[in-house]
């Protein structure tokens, strides 16, 4: 298995020259570069049941690499039968090969120096299906202006002016779903800085992005994501071994597979391992019910759900699958009480998930420190219970592999000691939030700065706690303390609805009490998690999707995965 390993624009030309060096020429990696860029291409048509034949495409072209890889597009896609236009920005053409070729192939050339008001571009534009953005790449380095911001406004004004007719006109080819053509960013779209996701306020935004080798971090990085589209990562032949010492990973299906758990025709239930959910309040029931039946839904031989006793019926309505450990509770809240209840039992399980639901009252507050072997801060509940029951000095506990979620996170970000994860157990993993993570790390940084630093902030974290680290949201981050990082594929909108965390949460448990490593099961739940927010999308749209619409669709990413697909 080849990992996708994501890098640094100054890496990728690391590995670019490394390769050079190597036997690999530039030439042939630029060749190797617009030929699958035109194979991408003819796959976007195949798969909306369109020919290349006929279909009128515009390459736009810049300088160096990016307007080489264009031409060599172009090259191709004229042998495809597709009607090519190349309309270029700037070029030196004097020992130009690629450039020489498609003037050998009599492919129209126009200049935009030479196009008076833009009225060339705007009536390639017009007829176009596919619009292949070959300007600048990764080469963005300062703001957009001249003649470059003029030609990316033409072309941004000609796109909006198709979308306004799509109601009035036959859809164009190519484009079932989205009126208009088709925007095909060669490596990177132009107006993306690639290390930082920043975006140029004359970007384009692509529908598809082809980026070569290795995808480039400001490509997975918002509000460059946004105008990335689809990403294909096409390999140009650079060797792999020379990004061994890339720690930064892009998940895949095949990356999931590998450490998935084989399922033995002659297993019995304690064969797929037994996972404890300690979860719940009469306020957050649904919380509890979503992270057990996602435990059961990634293959858990058997679950067990640790209530407050109230809740136990509407949990019970809704999850049939699962056991219950009843725990004494405060109004409805568990109890610091509950702590002698679950030492008792948790020797019998593989796995255990703290959090989901269990609000932040003083006594449940109590409770989790009390479990941990955490000194607790003492506040007053906030519903005005009174008589919470006296918390001895805590002693260091014994506790299954541990994930902790949700309110587990705030309980840990509330201890009086503030060095909280010095008495967490080896591999334990956390999945805060952004808002869950600046709580954690005692508000060192804001949303925005996490957020703007994702990978960096997680593999910080994870470094100093000695934890796997789930950083949730938009292209979700995994990190281990040894340094390895994962971002996840999906950016689903539908997926920002209350309850889609439960679901994570359990995922994981459910795996990790099947034996996978910590950083392994976090990786390959929030793989499974994300997938089947896909499915769900598919079938009903990303708005009105909710948490329980992921839960029957996690064995079909499971048998998605495991398949090949």
């Amino acid at each position: 298995m080849v990992a996708v390993k994501i890098i640094s624009v100054d890496k990728s030309r690391y590995l670019e020259q490394k390769a050079n060096e190597s036997g690999l020429s530039y030439a042939q990696m630029m060749e190797n570069a617009g030929r699958l860029t035109a194979r991408e291409i003819l796959r976007l048509a195949q798969r909306d049941r369109e020919s290349l034949e006929g279909a009128r495409i515009v390459v736009l072209v810049g300088p160096g690499n990016n307007g080489g890889d264009g031409l060599v597009a172009a090259h191709y896609l004229g042998e495809m039968r597709a009607l090519v236009s190349c309309y270029i920005w700037q070029r030196k053409v004097a020992d130009d090969a690629n450039f020489r070729r498609i003037e050998a192939d009599g492919l129209p050339v126009i200049w935009a120096e030479d196009d008076q008001g833009f009225e060339a571009l705007r009536t390639l534009l017009a007829g176009a299906t596919v619009i292949v953005d070959a300007l600048l790449g990764v080469g963005v380095s300062r703001p957009i202006d001249g003649l470059l911001a003029e030609i990316l406004e033409a072309t941004r004004r000609a796109l909006a002016e198709r979308k306004d007719l799509a109601g009035l006109v036959e859809p164009v080819p190519l484009s079932p779903a989205t009126p208009g053509p088709r925007v095909v960013a060669v490596d990177c779209p132009t107006g993306l800085d690639c290390d930082s996701g920043a975006l140029d306020p004359f970007a384009l935004p692509a529908d598809l992005t082809v980026t070569f080798a290795y995808p480039k971090t400001g490509l997975l990085r918002f509000p460059g994501a946004e105008a990335v589209g689809e990403l294909a990562v096409a390999d140009i032949g650079v060797p792999p071994e020379l990004a061994d010492d890339v720690t930064l990973e892009l998940a895949a299906p095949a990356m999931i597979r590998a450490w998935l758990p084989d399922r033995s025709h002659s297993a019995h239930k304690g064969t797929f391992g037994r996972a404890l959910i300690v979860a719940g309040s009469v306020n957050y029931v649904g919380a509890a019910a979503l992270a057990g039946a996602a435990a059961t839904r990634v293959g858990a031989g058997l679950v067990t759900m640790a209530l407050p006793l109230p809740i136990q019926p509407a949990v019970a309505a809704q999850v049939s699958e699962v056991t219950y450990l009843l725990l004494p509770h405060d109004m409805g809240v568990i109890a610091s009480g509950a702590v002698p209840v679950l030492q008792e039992k948790m020797a019998d399980y593989e796995a255990l998930l703290l959090g989901p639901g269990l609000t932040q009252e003083s006594e449940t507050v109590a409770f989790v420190h009390a479990l941990l072997g955490l000194r607790g801060q003492e506040h007053k509940s906030r519903i005005g219970f009174v008589g919470s029951s006296p918390v001895e000095e805590p002693e260091q506990p014994s506790l299954p592999p541990l994930v902790i979620d949700a309110d587990g996170l705030n309980a840990l970000a509330a201890a009086e000691a503030g060095e909280w994860w010095k008495v967490l157990p080896p591999d334990t993993i956390l999945t805060p939030h952004p808002g869950e993570m600046v709580r954690l790390m005692g508000a060192q940084m804001t949303v925005q700065e996490i957020q703007a630093d994702r990978e960096g902030v997680a593999r910080r974290m994870a470094a100093q706690w000695s934890v796997v680290v789930v950083l949730k949201g938009a292209l979700t981050v995994v990190a281990a303390p040894d340094g390895r990082a994962v971002v996840l594929p999906f950016a689903n909108p539908g997926l920002a609805t209350a309850g889609t965390g439960d679901v994570l949460a359990g995922a994981i448990v459910g795996l990790r009490a099947q034996g996978l490593g910590a950083f392994e099961a976090a990786v390959s739940a929030a793989y499974l998690h994300g997938l089947a927010g896909e499915l769900a999308r598919v079938d009903l749209g990303d708005m009105g999707l909710v948490a329980g619409d992921l839960v029957p669709r996690l064995p079909l990413a499971l048998r998605r995965v495991r398949r090949g697909g």
